[in-house]
């Protein structure tokens, strides 16, 4: 799904000629971290509105291009890429240009978070599992078809987190009885990273570890 239908134009594209007065009266009222800048119908790119705060009143924009950012999406972008554009520019807006980089509006970070929301991956009920194995030694082949043996299907995968020996990945399947699944995850030297309470290879360890314990008191 592209993001054309999510572009909206509620605030004014600001001018280089604005004053930094006018903005600053202007962020007041918003949750925005940037605003879009534009001079004579192109777009320049964005300027942080944390540093508006701080700019000398008297100015104008005009004296601060050395702040803009020039991140935008296209009107045709995918969803993903443009959560993706987010996330890079850490921002909660994005411009949005058309292939002729006519400027068009922005979309708001919540409502691509909103499309994320509706996928099989948070909607649909399931359970989660966080694995982690060295990062040349995981394969998402061998991930999904561990769990299609188990006759799960998967809603959903992607790499967590990423080190320079390790990463994790996510994955939520049908399913909410994963102990046999977890087990089949450890023998292909896969380590389970979230915690499942009908997890037995956890619960084995808890009852050799007192035992231990107990054998050791004697």
């Amino acid at each position: 799904m592209s993001i054309d239908s999510y572009i909206i134009n509620e605030i004014e594209i600001c001018h280089l000629s604005d004053k930094v007065s006018d903005l600053q009266t202007l962020i007041n009222g918003l949750n925005y971290s940037h605003l879009p800048v534009e001079n004579k119908g192109i777009y320049l790119g964005s300027i942080s509105t944390e540093n508006v705060r701080s700019f000398e009143t008297k100015k104008t924009l005009k004296d601060y291009q050395y702040a803009f950012e020039g991140f935008f999406a296209r009107q045709d972008d995918y969803w993903l890429d443009t959560l993706e554009n987010f996330a890079q520019n850490q921002t909660n807006i994005l411009p949005v240009l058309s292939s002729e980089n006519e400027y068009l509006g922005y979309v708001e970070l919540s409502s691509i978070l909103s499309l994320f929301n509706s996928t099989p991956f948070l909607s649909e009920p399931g359970g989660i599992i966080v694995l982690e194995k060295g990062h040349r030694d995981y394969s998402f082949s061998e991930i999904s078809q561990i769990a299609e043996s188990h006759n799960a299907v998967v809603l959903g995968m992607f790499i967590s987190s990423r080190t320079d020996d390790l990463a994790q990945i996510t994955i939520k399947l049908s399913t909410s009885s994963l102990n046999q699944i977890l087990q089949t995850y450890r023998r292909y030297g896969y380590t389970i990273i979230s915690e499942h309470q009908e997890d037995n290879f956890n619960k084995n360890l808890i009852d050799r570890s007192e035992y231990l314990d107990k054998y050791l008191n004697i």
